[in-house]
């Protein structure tokens, strides 16, 4: 009975991380559409200003540069979400253990109880 009742709580547990997992998943997602959605917007706004002036060569250049700019800021960016996640994860995956070795602990004490 009592395994019962512990395999019900991992069961329990493991619907829950897969929860948060799942909105996670989905958090990012969203950005990442957003992400996509506001490039778009920015070549278009670009697009629309080469369309309105002359391009001398230092404007070409100011636009290359501010485009590298950007992209640089953008990888900064994904690289720092990329290193949240996984410190989230690192700290689930603690949770998670720190949680199995109170379920032993329980179990332990329960079987010495029985035993006395």
């Amino acid at each position: 009975m009592r395994r019962l009742e512990v395999r019900w709580r991992d069961t329990e547990r493991d619907k829950r991380e897969k929860r948060e997992r799942d909105r996670e998943r989905e958090k990012r997602e969203r950005e990442r559409r957003e992400r996509e959605r506001e490039r778009e917007r920015e070549r278009e706004r670009e697009e629309s200003e080469r369309g309105r002036e002359r391009e001398g060569e230092g404007e070409i250049e100011r636009r290359r540069e501010r485009e590298r700019e950007r992209e640089k800021r953008e990888r900064e960016r994904e690289r720092g979400e990329r290193e949240r996640e996984s410190e989230r994860e690192r700290e689930r995956e603690k949770e998670r253990e720190r949680e199995r070795e109170r379920e032993r602990e329980r179990e332990r004490i329960g079987e010495i109880q029985r035993e006395s």
